[in-house]
Order: C-alpha cells, then structure tokens, then sequence
C-alpha cells in the first residue's frame, strides 16, 4: 500500500517536471518571438535605407558617380574635387556615404548580406568597381587607410551573393551599366 509520504514525494516531482516543461515551452516561445522582433527591426531598418536609395535624388546622384570620367586622380580632383566643382562632389560624396553607412550595418550583423544582395547589389558592385581606383589613391596620396574601407567590405561581401546567383557575371557581365 502506498502510504501519504510517498504520494507527496510524487506529487512534488510531477510538480516539479510539469514546472521545467512549462519553462522550457516558455523560454522556445520567448526566443522565437525574439528572432521575430529582430527580423522586424531588420527589415524596418532596411526598408529605411532602401527607401532612401530608391529616392529620384540618390539614384540621379548614383548615375553621376557612374558617368563621371578622369583618366587619373589629379584629373577627378580638377573636375569633381570639392575646391573644384562643390556641387558633384557634393552629389557623388552622398552616394559613398550611403554605401559606407550600409556597410557598416552588414558589418555589425544589423541588416542581412543577402537582403542587400537581393535589393540593391547592382547599384553597390558598379558603383565599387568604378570608384576603387579612386578611393586606392585616395588611401595612398592621404594616408588615410580607411577611406571607403565600408563600401569595400560592402562590395566584397555582396559580390560573391550576387555571382552565385547570377552565374553570368562570373564573364564580366554587369548586372546594371551605366
């Protein structure tokens, strides 16, 4: 016969395993709305950014950087410098700047690598590729290491999303021209 001491102790100990499952069920329930909250704010923040990329201003600003031609630093300073001609450079600032900003998000683990890739690829990689002659001299006649250090790293973390899902870049196919 089971004596009262011994329902207690059973009791308590299904007590006690109902209490660690309840848990466990509310600790799955409370990471899960977690990872969804973040997943909102991510693309909150994203939508932000694209917003701003997608504003007429910023892509007639992009489409500048894009037709601007030097044939060596000297020549862009003389052209698009800021002491030469405040207004593009101005134009063609906003668009680094934009791009150096994204990066350090990607950078962080703010905005997803693979949203970017998805949203805005074409406009970062043809921008990099046409201004990383420029931001090399920038870095060595300056010593100024970091400069457009972000859009690097932007570029070289989205180019590989991007040829892996347009195999076609892989021979020099662009996937936006100026």
């Amino acid at each position: 016969m089971v004596d009262i001491q011994t329902i207690g102790v059973l009791a308590t100990a299904a007590s006690v395993t109902v209490a660690a499952i309840y848990y466990i069920f509310t600790l799955r329930t409370n990471q899960r709305n977690l990872k969804t909250n973040l997943e909102t704010r991510q693309a909150q923040l994203f939508m932000q950014i694209y917003d701003k990329v997608s504003e007429p201003e910023f892509l007639i600003n992009w489409q500048a950087a894009l037709k601007a031609e030097w044939s060596s630093f000297d020549e862009y300073m003389q052209k698009y410098g800021y002491d030469a001609n405040p207004d593009s450079y101005g134009k063609l600032m906003s668009v680094g700047v934009t791009f150096e900003g994204i990066g350090v998000l990607v950078k962080r683990g703010l905005i997803d690598p693979a949203m970017v890739d998805d949203m805005m690829s074409g406009f970062i990689i043809s921008y990099w590729e046409k201004q990383r002659p420029l931001s090399l001299e920038v870095r060595r006649r300056r010593n100024y290491p970091q400069y457009a250090e972000w859009i690097e790293y932007l570029y070289n973390v989205i180019k590989p999303i991007a040829l892996n899902q347009h195999p076609e870049m892989k021979d020099g196919g662009k996937l936006l021209k100026s």
